[in-house]
């Protein structure tokens, strides 16, 4: 988060993440463009001693891209982590907080999954690329994070502690896949949750996190996600949701897609977004919250045609209430977005808008 104090506490339960290439670990805290001072702990000496004084909350943009992975031609760019996003990381660096969804395992090794035609996986320097590019947060909770099954998800965790990189919807049990990654932007007490709603049907015994097993968040398991979100309600000013959900190829939300939305809204999230469809979805307010059907593809190699409409959603946010949403349009070429301009972002824009026409969701709060 640049020009910002940020207080990190890592995926709820792990063990003290080890600094390195891309970050230092739980304790510290880090702005974007440079390293800021830690928070003051609360006082312990001296008649009347108490808290540090908290500070004062002030408007942030949060910046979401969609799905993200580095196959094929963009296998390459994980060796300049600086420019592995090309330009569409100067929308993500000016965010006070960016996130994108992570669609591949991080691990060189692992089984392929029984029965998939496509799986996806990058070394660890896909963490040192996102952090290049100004992304601040990931989710790995989608139907590709265990593509390489349990040998994959354990190189997986381990990248994550190494790395220090702040990721969501998995973990060594279901205590931490559910968890929230919580973090102090001006002020504003974020927390934020990651699961899926898209498993393939014989592998989502093996793919879920249990208090015994690791693995991923489930959004399909509605009880332990509306569990989670309270969860990450207390003690905090804004909940973000970030789901994996919905069918390929279809603009408008599936049914399942938009009870989740409602429930997980009651539960106390002000922010549900996430992606699987490949295509942009609408986006609005319900009951005053945000809710955002589908990014679309972000950073993927196979994107052509439809796939290939693309673009970053910023949220304005004000004493925890989306005030704004704006959605900054790209075209992906070789694989990256490319953000558009004058009249082919005007006209796409345009289009944008008019997708909330299907998902039963207000232009304004």
């Amino acid at each position: 988060m640049r020009g910002s104090t940020v207080v990190v506490t890592a995926l709820a339960g792990m063990t003290a993440l080890v600094a390195a290439a891309c970050g230092s670990g739980p304790g510290s805290s880090e702005a974007k463009g440079g390293t800021a001072p830690a928070r003051p702990p609360a006082a312990t000496a001296g008649k009347g001693a108490g808290p540090a004084p908290r500070p004062a909350r002030q408007p942030i943009t949060i910046a979401f891209g969609g799905d993200t992975h580095f196959e094929g031609m963009l296998r390459g760019r994980l060796a300049n982590p600086a420019t592995a996003l090309g330009p569409v990381a100067r929308t993500l660096r000016a965010a006070d907080l960016a996130m994108v969804n992570l669609e591949t395992a991080i691990t060189t090794g692992g089984t392929h999954a029984p029965g998939k035609e496509f799986a996806f996986r990058a070394p660890p320097s896909a963490f040192a690329a996102l952090k290049g590019a100004g992304v601040d947060v990931t989710s790995m909770a989608n139907n590709h994070g265990m593509d390489f099954m349990e040998e994959g998800l354990r190189d997986s965790l381990k990248a994550i502690r190494a790395s220090g990189f702040p990721t969501v919807g998995i973990g060594k049990n279901a205590d931490e896949a559910y968890g929230a990654h919580r973090v102090t932007v001006k002020g504003n007490r974020v927390a934020i949750v990651g699961a899926t709603q898209v498993l393939d049907d014989h592998l989502i015994q093996q793919w879920t996190a249990t208090g015994g097993k690791g693995g991923l968040a489930s959004a399909k398991d509605v009880p332990r996600m509306v569990a989670a979100v309270r969860a990450a309600r207390k003690d905090s000013d804004l909940v973000i949701v970030h789901l994996h959900w919905g069918q390929e190829l279809k603009a408008c939300p599936l049914p399942r897609q938009q009870d989740l939305a409602k429930q997980l809204v009651a539960a106390g999230a002000d922010v549900v977004v996430g992606g699987h469809a490949h295509v942009p979805l609408g986006g609005g307010y319900l009951d005053g919250k945000y809710v955002h059907y589908g990014m679309g593809n972000f950073v993927f190699s196979s994107a052509s045609g439809q796939t290939a409409n693309s673009g970053v959603l910023v949220l304005r946010v004000d004493k925890g209430k989306v005030t704004a949403a704006k959605w900054k349009p790209a075209r992906i070429s070789g694989g990256l977005p490319i953000p558009l301009k004058g009249a082919a972002a005007a006209a796409e824009v345009e289009r944008w808008n008019g997708l909330r026409g299907c998902t039963g969701l207000s232009a304004r709060p």
